[in-house]
């Protein structure tokens, strides 16, 4: 199969407006990819009924944000395919079907899934199944490659292994798919936590003014020991370097703030102000083209519904297929 003819399946959680974690995590790779691959880009709102099921406005309301932060950040409908996994039914079918499959031991095994289990007191069990969802969300369309952060990496082992155990069960129906880790796998917050969070509020969005962007840079974690501007500074693990590493575009002058910060004589606040310029010049267009699409909501609407429905047909055909090589239709052929 040449590399043109695959397809890759990726998606996000509806649960509010995009961050630039989610940029360089995932969106710079799939504008990169929907040149070169047929592109399914999944809305996961059923996923996201496991920690809001309680919110469903919030689920209705994130379902068209990320839409437009797709569109904003230069997704394209006429190269892509945009799905709203709710309405495409088969894909609660085929994780039913699959759930056979998975022990639950492997599921358990999930780091993510352990890491959101412990911080929440209760769950439900379609929370816990998510890891099987997701399978199911990669296989459904065939896709030969799945692009993640690394934090998803464990997902896309046990779809490696459900894909091959139904292949081998059953005989082959799916391939055994590929994932493809972004160019920065991780963006940390801008308080120095691990990961950005919206519930920590340490985000900056897509979606951000610019001065809302200007304040929360200003108030970015830096080096601790960097108390004075003259004392020489820390760039591993320093937020700031962090980003700047991500958006600055002129990698010799980087290499000299980096040597100046270490060496002492450079302050936090002119750094700031330095990548405070950089994030608000990679913002700008960003902001224009999410402004036309909201002004626009019928090219929105549009993108989700063709998308879904191009969608829709291969998951109908993909069941065929899977509950053919199940043998759990034609019953009558057994009755006598």
């Amino acid at each position: 199969m040449n590399k043109e003819q695959e397809r890759i399946l990726t998606g996000m959680r509806p649960t509010g407006p995009l961050h630039l974690g989610h940029y360089v995590g995932a969106l710079e790779n799939w504008l990169k990819l929907q040149e070169q691959y047929d592109s399914y880009f999944l809305i996961a709102d059923y996923q996201a009924l496991g920690d809001h099921v309680d919110d469903i406005k919030r689920i209705r309301n994130s379902v068209i944000e990320v839409a437009l932060d797709w569109l904003a950040v230069g997704l394209d409908p006429e190269k892509t395919t945009f799905v709203i996994q709710s309405y495409v039914p088969e894909h609660a079918e085929l994780t039913m079907l699959l759930s056979m499959l998975i022990p639950q031991s492997q599921v358990d095994h999930n780091p993510t899934l352990k890491a959101e289990r412990a911080a929440l007191k209760d769950v439900s069990n379609g929370f816990v199944n998510y890891p099987v969802s997701q399978a199911a969300d990669i296989l459904l369309p065939k896709a030969d490659l799945v692009p993640v952060g690394e934090d998803q990496l464990p997902h896309i082992e046990l779809t490696r292994k459900v894909a091959a155990r139904f292949n081998t069960t059953y005989g082959h129906v799916f391939p055994v798919p590929r994932a493809l880790v972004g160019r920065i796998p991780r963006l940390v917050g801008t308080d120095g936590q691990a990961k950005m969070s919206k519930s920590l509020g340490n985000c900056i969005y897509l979606s951000d003014s610019e001065a809302t962007v200007n304040q929360k840079i200003r108030a970015m974690f830096t080096d601790p020991t960097h108390l004075r501007i003259s004392d020489p500074g820390h760039v591993e693990n320093n937020p700031v370097f962090i980003y700047l590493d991500a958006f600055h575009q002129n990698d010799k002058e980087l290499d000299e703030l980096k040597a100046h910060y270490q060496r002492g004589g450079l302050g936090d606040v002119a750094l700031k102000q330095i990548l405070a310029k950089d994030i608000g010049d990679f913002l700008e267009p960003i902001r224009e083209r999410r402004d036309h699409f909201k002004a626009h909501p019928e090219l929105v609407r549009q993108a989700l519904i063709e998308g879904t429905l191009r969608a829709k047909k291969i998951a109908e055909k993909t069941m065929l297929e899977v509950r053919d090589a199940m043998g759990i239709t034609h019953y009558e052929d057994s009755i006598k």
